[in-house]
C-alpha cells in the first residue's frame, strides 16, 4: 500500500530555512506527480507546490513562490521541499501528497513552526 512519511519539520525563526523530506513507498514513485500541501491551525488544507514525475516541471502557490523549492530524487523515492525566508504565516502541518492536488494519498505530516 502507499506509504508517505514526512520529516524535517521543526521550529524556525522568521527568515530562516527548513528542508522537508518525504519518503515514498508502495507505488512506482517516478510515474507520479507529487505535491506538498499544508494545514494551518483552524484552516483548511492548502496546496503549496507540485512536481512532475520526471521532475521536469514544478509549480507553486503564489504564497510561497520565490521562497520554496520542490524537488525529487526518483532513485531514492524521496520528495523534498526547501523552504527559505520563512514567515510566521508558513506555520502549519505539512503533508506530502501523491498526485496533482490535495485529494490524493498523504502522510501524517510534519509540523513547521515559524516564530521568534
Amino acid at each position: 500500500q502507499v506509504q508517505l512519511v514526512e520529516s524535517g519539520g521543526g521550529l524556525s525563526q522568521p527568515g530562516g530555512s527548513l528542508r522537508l523530506s518525504c519518503a515514498a513507498s508502495g507505488f512506482t514513485f517516478q510515474n507520479y506527480h507529487m505535491s506538498w500541501a499544508r494545514q494551518a491551525p483552524g484552516k483548511g488544507l492548502e496546496w503549496v507546490s507540485g512536481i512532475y514525475g520526471d521532475g521536469r516541471l514544478t509549480y507553486y502557490a503564489d504564497s510561497v513562490k520565490g521562497r520554496f523549492t520542490i524537488s525529487r530524487d526518483n532513485a531514492k523515492n524521496t520528495l523534498y521541499l526547501q523552504m527559505n525566508s520563512l514567515k510566521p504565516e508558513d506555520t502549519a502541518l505539512y503533508y506530502c501528497i501523491k498526485g496533482y492536488d490535495t485529494s490524493g494519498d498523504r502522510g501524517r505530516g510534519t509540523q513547521v513552526t515559524v516564530s521568534s
